[in-house]
């Protein structure tokens, strides 16, 4: 029998034992689902700090070797267990049965992540709703949310950085304000002494007002952990929004899913371009990117250079949580997966890169406004997206503009994401029950109770104290 025949033969019985499984209809349906569930969050506000951290472009060296020798391989078993097996992380494993706890804790680390990721996914909606305004309301200190430390003029006339570490002859407040260790008065100054006897030298630690903001209207922050607050009403809101657009994406299957990733994978790279062309002509970019990739080679012999490379290849290509098992488990027998996983992870990683050279031009423009070195301004994670570029781009007209298109990728790039981290659980559970797959009220049924209950164990977040259950 001609390999031709004996390829035809297969997929024949392939298609016959799956017939009542869905498969992908279009050609790119599967590595663009694939490549939107990797490039996520993480690329964006994670990983350019971590290289900044890290020794700048030396950081490249650990994180593209991880990536071939780890991220690559790990990425091309996910896809051979998923298309090989035809089924998601929960019971691919029963073809070796002791390894059947590996889909079963996929499956609980992916419902944890969900819970948290959806919430950023909310906050993102929020503040896209709320960009569509002629000002936007995180521009100014206002003395309904902002602290003593809010500084909203940064003009070479109001403001000045002082580190304010000479405790001989400074003196540090909480407001953020350093003062001469004497008063006008010849006096020796504190803290609670009236502030216009002070000599005012300048800011030790000013606040932006999207801080504020952030922190004091949008979350009304709780001091810690230990105080749960109360429901943050708005935020609730939003959350509920964000699992309700989850379940009309996932609702249908992946017939509709796999070509709404054909927007929701690509345009964010359009976004992508063009706020980077935006910042990379405003002044002090150049001075950002430098610290982004300002190599220092010492930093090669710390072990936790390495291990924060390989966390993040874990963290960007979302190895290891069963996204990529279940998109697989769609695909043809035949597929070839060996090309989609080098395509994935490659793309991935260079997004990554890419995505630091647009970040680190802002953080070095803002460094230029405030005055404040770079250092001072740059952050990771939700005080990146939530706190550093929304004040960044209060001062680049039109702000609205700029606020819009930042939110809306964010939005995107959760929302692929999530497609597939909600498709997990759905196709894990309709494969341990395969009678849902074939009814379909029962499998419209079955998806809604999963988003439901995952909406209802994620509620925590909307209290004053789950900004911390995020970290």
């Amino acid at each position: 029998m001609s390999s031709e025949n004996l390829k035809n033969q297969n997929d024949e019985e392939y298609e016959n034992k799956n017939k009542k499984r869905e498969t992908w209809t279009g050609k790119f349906d599967f590595v663009l689902s694939a490549l939107g569930y990797a490039v996520g969050l993480g690329n964006v506000w994670r990983f350019p700090y971590l290289c900044y951290r890290n020794g700048g472009g030396v950081f490249f060296i650990p994180y593209f070797i991880f990536m071939f020798l780890v991220g690559i391989p790990l990425v091309f078993l996910e896809l051979g267990v998923g298309q090989f097996t035809s089924n998601g992380p929960l019971t691919s494993w029963k073809m070796i049965p002791i390894f059947r706890g590996i889909g079963l804790s996929m499956n609980i680390v992916n419902f944890y992540a969900n819970l948290y990721y959806n919430m950023i996914i909310g906050y993102s909606l929020y503040y896209l709703v709320i960009s569509f305004r002629s000002n936007l309301p995180w521009k100014d200190c206002n003395p309904l949310w902002s602290s003593p430390n809010c500084v909203d003029d940064y003009s070479q006339l109001n403001f000045r950085y002082e580190t304010c570490d000479d405790f001989n002859r400074t003196l540090r407040c909480d407001n953020g304000k350093c003062f001469n260790i004497s008063t006008l008065t010849g006096q020796k100054a504190n803290c609670s002494t009236n502030q216009s006897d002070l000599d005012l030298i300048g800011w030790w630690n000013p606040t932006f007002p999207s801080q504020d903001y952030w922190n004091n209207q949008i979350l009304k922050k709780s001091n810690g952990i230990e105080e749960s607050g109360i429901i943050v009403w708005q935020i609730l809101v939003s959350l509920l929004a964000a699992w309700i657009i989850s379940w009309c994406t996932v609702v249908k299957g992946i017939g509709v899913s796999g070509k709404i990733v054909y927007f929701t994978a690509l345009f964010p790279y359009v976004v992508l371009l063009i706020l980077g062309i935006r910042g990379w002509i405003l002044p002090g970019a150049s001075l950002g990117i430098e610290f982004y990739i300002k190599p220092d080679f010492s930093k090669l012999s710390d072990i936790n250079v390495w291990t924060d490379a390989a966390s993040q290849i874990f963290f960007s290509l979302s190895i290891a949580y069963g996204g990529l098992t279940s998109l697989a488990s769609y695909n043809k027998f035949q597929n070839n997966i060996m090309r989609d996983a080098i395509v994935v992870s490659i793309s991935n990683c260079l997004t990554s890169v890419f995505a630091g050279f647009i970040i680190f031009s802002y953080m070095g423009y803002l460094s230029h406004v405030t005055g404040q070195p770079v250092n001072q301004v740059v952050q990771q994670g939700q005080g990146l997206a939530f706190i550093v570029y929304p004040y960044a781009v209060t001062t680049i007209p039109p702000a609205p503009l700029w606020a819009i298109l930042f939110f809306f990728m964010m939005l995107l790039l959760g929302l692929d994401t999530m497609m597939t981290s909600v498709e997990i659980t759905i196709t894990s559970i309709l494969d341990f029950f395969p009678t849902l797959r074939s009814r379909g009220l029962y499998k419209i049924s079955a998806i809604t109770i999963i988003c439901l209950v995952q909406f209802i164990a994620s509620i925590n977040f909307s209290l004053q104290s789950g900004t911390y259950w995020i970290g």
